[in-house]
């Protein structure tokens, strides 16, 4: 079966839709975890299937906890998605990182509290590797395709991720600031876990729109003044996004490929028929 698309995106904080995309279509798309944040929107770019999703929904409704994470990355595998391009908005947590600068991190420290991040249990047990969250091979060529846009980006970093969706106190702030993080956001080090799980190559855009509150010297965070940078690098993302989509290589050499290949514990007899067939588009290939 052909998958309906190859490349994922997932637009956050002021990227709602993607333009260039030609034969486009609306797809629902129905997973044993609920409904996705809304309808993924298909289409093709110079040749390659992609499929756009809004984190947040439509019209930003959904608070970051309340993501139906699960849903989201379990839609994009059954479309048959191998990659994603996550793109979602952070606060600076470095003065050489300003807002309008899009960094590219390469890990995660997650802090959230009250989320599901994977997509086993019930009777079914795995522990994929994630050591290094984020696809080298593909943060890499977003990374040189990028930079020749005239776009100031920083190849890795470390991304905290905090529950929200509250900013942080000055005191958290701080505190972050002395572990030599570089962005803070509120979304991607979930995503991260579970594309890994789905064996889904994944990168994060991450789009500084403001010196998180530590910095003295800038206003206290507000979502006005996140909303009114963001406003004005978002161009940015989409000219990267534009621009990497067909530089893909289709064939992957890289370890997400076959994150579960030695992650399964739980031993095959005690597999039940029902969690098999709940998790058949990601383990389907290694219990037939």
């Amino acid at each position: 079966m052909k998958p309906e698309a190859e490349i994922g995106v997932i637009g956050g904080s002021g990227l709602y839709d993607i333009q260039g995309l030609k034969k486009t279509r609306e797809v629902k798309v129905r997973t044993p975890f609920g409904d996705p944040s809304g309808i993924y929107r298909m289409g093709e770019l110079a040749g390659v299937k992609v499929a756009f999703l809004a984190r947040h929904g439509k019209g930003h409704r959904i608070l970051p906890t309340d993501i139906n994470f699960r849903a989201n990355i379990f839609g994009l595998k059954k479309l048959g998605v191998e990659r994603i391009l996550s793109v979602s908005a952070v606060g600076s947590m470095k003065e050489n990182i300003q807002p309008g600068n899009i960094v590219l991190p390469e890990s995660f420290i997650d802090l959230t509290k009250q989320r599901r991040s994977t997509f086993f249990g019930n009777g079914l047990v795995a522990h994929v590797a994630f050591a290094d969250p984020i696809c080298h091979d593909l943060r890499q060529i977003v990374f040189e395709k990028g930079r020749p846009l005239g776009v100031p980006l920083h190849n890795g970093g470390v991304y905290l991720c905090i529950e929200g969706p509250q900013f942080s106190s000055r005191a958290e702030s701080l505190l972050y600031r002395s572990w030599g993080v570089d962005v803070i956001g509120m979304t991607n080090a979930t995503e991260a876990k579970l594309a890994r799980e789905a064996e889904i190559c994944y990168v994060t855009l991450a789009l500084a729109t403001d010196f998180d509150c530590w910095h003295h010297e800038e206003e206290t965070v507000t979502a006005d003044a996140v909303i009114k940078i963001l406003q004005q690098n978002v161009e940015a993302s989409k000219k990267i996004i534009l621009e990497v989509i067909p530089k893909i290589p289709k064939v992957r050499n890289c370890s997400c490929a076959h994150a579960l290949q030695n992650a399964l514990i739980t031993q095959p007899k005690a597999i039940q028929k029902e969690a098999v067939r709940k998790l058949k588009p990601i383990i389907g290939k290694y219990l037939s």
